[in-house]
Order: structure tokens, then C-alpha cells, then sequence
């Protein structure tokens, strides 16, 4: 498909006005939904504002609306893989939860995780499983599940336990070389994958070593909860479920498929249906209660639909209820909307319009990062996805960057720091609607709390503003061998 440009440059006034429209419209329908705002009202809101950047594109900019459409179409195209994983997602939490896995988990995790460390416990877990998985949406759906009820069961609030498991998948997701937006970022950017990892350790590890002492007292700032309710916890998971040890066989393989890199929808069919053998095996009294004494039935209810599994604590009937991939429906429709939405803002030129307000500025080295960050967080905004966030931040600024004399390393490691971490903290952007959907938390909840989101951006910035590794070595005289290699990392297509 070929883009067709528009005739005239928007001001930055006209461009904005979708994305101010759709905000201002979002806040009042989730004050007038609440919860209820994700089954549909915020669904037609990205639809509304989506129809007033065609307006202003085809009456201002003079844009075909055949560019809208082929817009439309290759928006959704890239990310029909992400929902399709999506649902696989939903289904492995019910079959996950179904089986004991996750109850396993909450039960051996309320004997080992103190309560006082749990928080930082939380971010280091959630780091190490997503630096050795490349996928923080994986470590969510799997581990971070099982840290949500952990930390539930202890008191905690759950904007803090969800910004926790957030904030550690984020950080391995930005650093592990098995990331896709980590090679995405350093192929379009031209830098050696590792030289890219290694540069941007600069800005990540003060970042998260912060994120973590914030982690840590308030982890001992938490009124410690009775041991009692714990204790009256684990007994009724036990008194539903049959905890066996041998239940680690399900995660422990899904971590061997993905360290073998197997394409994220085969592990995900895998580690679902051996979800649903283990639940066959261990707990076939609540497979066959879901359906009335079907175990063909209730095995498959555990997967697409919702399951409500009674205890003796009500709190832990909140923890183990599943939605399937019915409950993740809403969320795939949240998805195509903002699609649209992110699409008719690219066509319409709203999107290069805020850009260019940005390039303005790119000067000097602070203002030149400065720009490529706020970019990042404009474009987590208007075109809602990641993904798309990172190529047009890396082809706007690279030329700019050359010409500034500034390391490509630098452009990588800011549109890292802008993008990539940023995203699940956008209620409309795919990753936002994606982690608060499976970790049962509003995006606004848990915002706050994810420190290590919110510092990178800023701390890109103040690291630019120190000189430290910004400027271009002089030919033949590389800080770091690797840069002077193309990508050649051997990755070729995005997991």
C-alpha cells in the first residue's frame, strides 16, 4: 500500500484535537461507566474520535478515504497475531487456574514470600522471568497471576502489586535479548543488538534499583496482615484443590518451550492443553463440577469460558474465578477500535503534525533526546501500539541524530526508554488494555505504581543531559567493537 501525503500541514492545534477529544471524552465515560467502561462505551469513544480525524483529514488535509481504509486494514494486519495471543492468554489462565497451577503457586508463595519483601520480591521475580522469557506479556499472564493472588492474600493493594509485577516484566522485556521490541529497536536503529542492551543499561539499572527501593519500604511500611488469615488461605486451597508438587511440570515446561524460542502460539497451545491434562489429572472433581459431572465439557468451559470455583474463603473465590477467552473478547474489541483509531490519525496527518511540532526543538543533544522521548509518549498515545511506536520513532530521528553527531545507540536507548516501557501505562494502547485485562486492574490504578515505567523516560533525559557515552566516537574509535557490526543478530521476524 502506498501512503498517500496530504496536501497541507496541519497545525499543531488541529492535530492534537482528536487525541485532546478522545481523552476528554474517556474521562467522562469511565466517571459514567466505572468498570463498565471497557464492555463498549470506551469502544465507541476511539470510534468517535476516529471519525473526527477522518473529518479533519479529508476536509483540511484532502486525504482520499481509500487512504483510511489501506490505513485501517495494515493497522489491524499487524496486530492480528497480538490478539489471536490474546486469547491464548485467556485460555491458559483458565486452564492454568483450573489445574492447581495457580493455586499452587499462591500456596507455596504465602509459605516463602514474606510479607515485608514481598513488593521487591514481586519486581525481581517478575524481571528474571521476563529477562529469560523476552516477553513481559508472559510473564504476566503466567507468573504475575500467581503474584496478584499472593499478594492479595497478604493485604496488599492491588495497584501496588500489579505496579510491581509491571514494573519487573518491563524491565526484562527492555533488556533481554530474546525481547522483540529490543531487537526491533536496535535492527531500525541500526545498532548491534548487544552494544543496544549494554547502552541502555546505563539509564535502566538506576531506574530500576530506584523502583526497587521504593518496593522495599513500602513493603515494610505494610501493616502486617494476621498470620491467621494466611493460614486460613492456604487451608482452603487445599480444602478445594489437590496442591501436588508435580503441578510445576506445566510451568517449568512452558519456560523450557520458550527458552527454546518456539513461536509464542505454539507454547501458548502447548502449555494450555497440558493445563488442561494436569486439571484432568488432579483436579477432575472441580472439572466435572463446572459441568455437571461432564469432564468433556468442563474441560473446555475452563478454557473459553468463565468458572466461578467455590471455597470456603470468599476472597479466594475472587482469586481463582476465570474468564477464558470470553473474558478477553472485550479487550480484542478495545484493540481493533484503537487501531482504527491510531490508523486514521497517521492518514489523516495528525500524527506527523505532533511529530514535527518535536523535530522543531531537536537541536542539541538534551533537546534532541528530549524530543525523541516525548515523541515516544505521544505516539504511545495516537497510534496505541508499541510496535508502531518504535519504527516511527526510530525513522523520524535517525537522520537527526547523524547530523547532530550523536551515537545511534542513543536514539535506540531513548526510543526504548520512551516507548517500549511506557505503553502499559496508556488505558488505550494495546499493552495498557492487554495487562489490565489479565491482571484485573484499571491501567489508572496501577499507573502510579509503576515506578520503573515512569522513570525511564525522565531518566534518559537527565543521563542525555550529563554527556555521559552521547557523542559520536570519531571514526575508527568505538567506545564499544560492536557498534561498528551491522544488526546481523540472526533475528529476522518478531515473536
Amino acid at each position: 500500500m502506498t501512503e498517500k501525503k496530504t496536501s497541507r500541514i496541519l497545525p499543531i492545534w488541529l492535530a492534537l484535537t482528536p487525541l485532546v477529544l478522545l481523552m476528554v471524552m474517556l474521562v467522562f465515560t469511565v466517571r459514567a461507566f466505572g468498570d463498565e467502561s471497557l464492555g463498549g462505551p470506551s469502544q465507541i469513544v476511539m470510534l468517535a474520535a476516529s471519525a473526527v480525524c477522518c473529518v479533519i483529514g479529508i476536509w483540511v488535509g484532502k486525504v482520499r478515504w481509500r487512504e483510511f481504509e489501506n490505513h485501517i486494514a495494515k493497522s489491524i494486519s499487524q496486530v492480528s497475531s497480538a490478539m489471536v495471543i490474546l486469547l491464548f492468554i485467556g485460555a491458559l489462565g483458565g486452564a492454568w487456574m483450573v489445574s492447581g497451577v495457580v493455586p499452587m503457586m499462591i500456596y507455596y508463595g504465602l509459605d516463602v514470600i514474606h510479607p515485608s519483601v514481598f513488593l521487591v520480591s514481586t519486581c525481581v521475580i517478575s524481571a528474571v522471568v521476563s529477562v529469560m522469557t523476552g516477553s513481559s506479556w508472559t510473564t504476566i499472564a503466567t507468573i504475575g497471576v500467581a503474584l496478584m493472588g499472593i499478594g492479595k492474600a497478604q493485604g496488599f493493594d492491588e495497584g501496588w502489586i500489579a505496579g510491581a509485577i509491571i514494573s519487573g516484566a518491563y524491565f526484562g522485556d527492555k533488556v533481554s535479548p530474546l525481547s522483540d521490541t529490543t531487537v526491533l529497536a536496535s535492527s531500525v536503529c541500526r545498532v548491534n543488538l548487544f552494544a543496544h542492551i549494554r547502552f541502555m543499561m546505563i539509564t535502566t539499572i538506576p531506574s530500576f534499583l530506584i523502583a526497587l527501593s521504593v518496593f522495599l519500604v513500602a513493603g515494610f511500611s505494610h501493616t502486617a496482615i494476621d498470620n491467621g488469615h494466611l493460614a486460613a488461605c492456604q487451608e482452603a486451597i487445599t480444602g478445594r484443590f489437590n496442591i501436588s508438587i508435580w503441578l510445576l511440570v506445566v510451568p517449568v515446561a512452558t519456560v523450557v518451550m520458550i527458552a527454546k524460542r518456539l513461536p509464542a502460539l505454539v507454547t501458548m497451545f502447548a502449555s494450555t492443553l497440558l493445563g488442561v491434562v494436569f486439571a484432568l489429572l488432579f483436579q477432575a472433581g472441580i472439572v466435572a463440577e463446572i459441568a455437571d459431572g461432564d469432564l468433556f465439557r468442563g474441560a473446555m468451559r475452563a478454557v473459553y469460558g468463565s468458572t466461578a470455583i467455590q471455597t470456603s474463603n470468599p476472597m479466594l473465590d475472587q482469586l481463582v474465578a476465570t474468564r477464558g477467552m470470553e473474558g478477553m473478547l472485550s479487550t480484542v474489541w478495545l484493540i481493533l477500535c484503537a487501531m482504527c483509531f491510531g490508523a486514521t490519525m497517521t492518514a489523516g496527518g495528525m500524527t506527523a503534525g505532533i511529530t514535527r511540532l518535536f523535530i522543531r526543538f531537536a537541536h542539541g543533544r538534551i533537546s534532541t533526546v528530549g524530543s525523541t522521548v516525548a515523541t515516544g509518549l505521544v505516539l504511545n498515545n495516537t497510534v496505541a501500539d508499541q510496535y508502531m511506536g518504535i519504527l516511527l520513532s526510530c525513522n523520524v530521528f535517525r537522520e537527526i541524530y547523524d547530523k547532530n553527531g550523536l551515537e545511534p545507540r542513543l536514539l535506540s536507548r531513548a526510543t526504548e526508554d520512551s516507548v517500549t516501557v511506557t505503553s502499559v501505562l496508556v488505558p488505550w494502547n494495546t499493552c495498557g488494555m492487554t495487562q489490565s485485562t489479565v491482571l484485573g486492574v484499571a491501567t489508572l490504578t496501577y499507573l502510579p505504581y509503576c515506578f520503573f515505567n515512569i522513570l525511564s523516560p525522565l531518566m534518559s533525559i537527565v543521563v542525555a543531559a550529563t554527556g555521559f557515552r552521547c557523542s559520536r566516537p570519531a571514526k575508527g574509535e568505538h567506545a564499544d567493537p560492536d557498534v561498528s557490526h551491522p544488526v546481523g543478530q540472526g533475528h529476522t521476524t518478531l515473536t
